[in-house]
C-alpha cells in the first residue's frame, strides 16, 4: 500500500514531533478511514479521513516547510553544503525553495510542494514583501532612504519601491523588498556606494522566523498556510 507515513503526516499537521505523535498512535488515539491504527509507520492512503480522539483532522495536499538557514549553506541540490541536508525527516525530494538565499546569507527560507504557490510568491506582480536585517560598512542616509523609495535602476530596469528603516544605528538597518532579483540587496547598496557585511531574511509575506532556532526547520501551521495563500490571491489554503 502506498501513502505517507502516519507519524510524518500527523507531525506535518502540527500535532507535535514525530516522536510525540508516534506516542499518540501507539496509545490508540488515532483512526484512519474509521479504523484505529497503532503503527506510526502505517501508510495513509491518499484521501483517507483522519481522527484524533474522535475529532476529524484536516489533511492538506501540499507540504510547506520553513527553515532558519545558517550561513555556509547553498540553496541547491547539486552543490554543497546544501540546505537540503538540514531538512532530514521532511519530504526533501518533493520540496522546492521559494527563491534563494546566498551562501553567506541566513534567515527565513521557505520550501513548498505547491508549484502555483511558489510561482506567485516569487513573481513581482504579487509584490510579496521580504524583510531583511542588513549590517552595512557605512551608515545609511536619508538620501539612501529616498532613493530606495523612488526605485533604483538595476540592470537597466527600475526596481519596485523599497523601504529602508533604522533606529539609533544607521549601519544596522531593515529593508523591505517586493521583488527578488539576483543578489538584489547587496547590489542595491553597492549602487549607493555601500557594502553589505551581514544579511538575514526576517520575514516573507505573513511568515516570520519567530523563535525557530538557527539550522532548524518546521512545517507551517494551518494559520500560517492560510495567510500565505491569501497573500497571493489563492484563498485560504490548499
Amino acid at each position: 500500500m502506498k501513502g505517507e507515513r502516519l507519524d510524518r503526516l500527523l507531525a506535518r499537521l502540527g500535532l507535535g514531533s514525530r516522536k510525540e505523535v508516534a506516542r499518540l498512535v501507539r496509545a490508540g488515539r488515532v483512526r484512519v478511514a474509521g479504523e484505529r491504527v497503532f503503527d506510526p509507520g502505517f501508510p495513509v492512503p491518499e484521501g483517507a479521513s483522519l481522527e484524533l480522539d474522535g475529532r476529524p483532522l484536516s489533511v492538506r495536499r501540499h507540504h510547506h516547510v520553513l527553515l532558519h538557514k545558517p550561513r555556509g549553506y547553498v540553496t541547491s541540490r547539486t552543490e554543497g553544503p546544501s540546505v537540503y541536508a538540514l531538512l532530514e525527516g521532511f519530504p526533501v525530494r518533493d520540496l522546492s525553495p521559494v527563491g534563494r538565499l546566498d551562501k553567506d546569507t541566513e534567515g527565513l527560507l521557505l520550501f513548498t510542494t505547491d508549484g502555483l504557490l511558489l510561482h506567485r510568491l516569487t513573481h513581482p506582480k504579487h509584490k510579496v514583501e521580504k524583510r531583511y536585517l542588513v549590517h552595512l560598512l557605512h551608515p545609511a542616509t536619508e538620501e539612501d532612504r529616498r532613493a530606495f523609495r523612488e526605485g533604483l535602476v538595476l540592470d537597466g530596469e527600475k526596481l519596485l519601491p523599497a523601504e529602508l528603516f533604522w533606529e539609533e544605528d544607521p549601519t544596522r538597518v531593515e529593508l523591505v523588498l517586493r521583488e527578488g532579483r539576483f543578489h538584489q540587496v547587496k547590489r542595491m547598496f553597492a549602487l549607493r556606494g555601500n557594502r553589505v557585511l551581514y544579511l538575514k531574511r526576517l520575514a516573507l509575506g505573513p511568515l516570520a522566523l519567530g523563535a525557530l532556532p538557527l539550522g532548524k526547520a518546521r512545517y507551517l501551521t494551518e494559520e500560517e498556510e492560510k495567510a500565505l495563500y491569501r497573500a497571493v490571491g489563492l484563498g485560504g489554503g490548499a
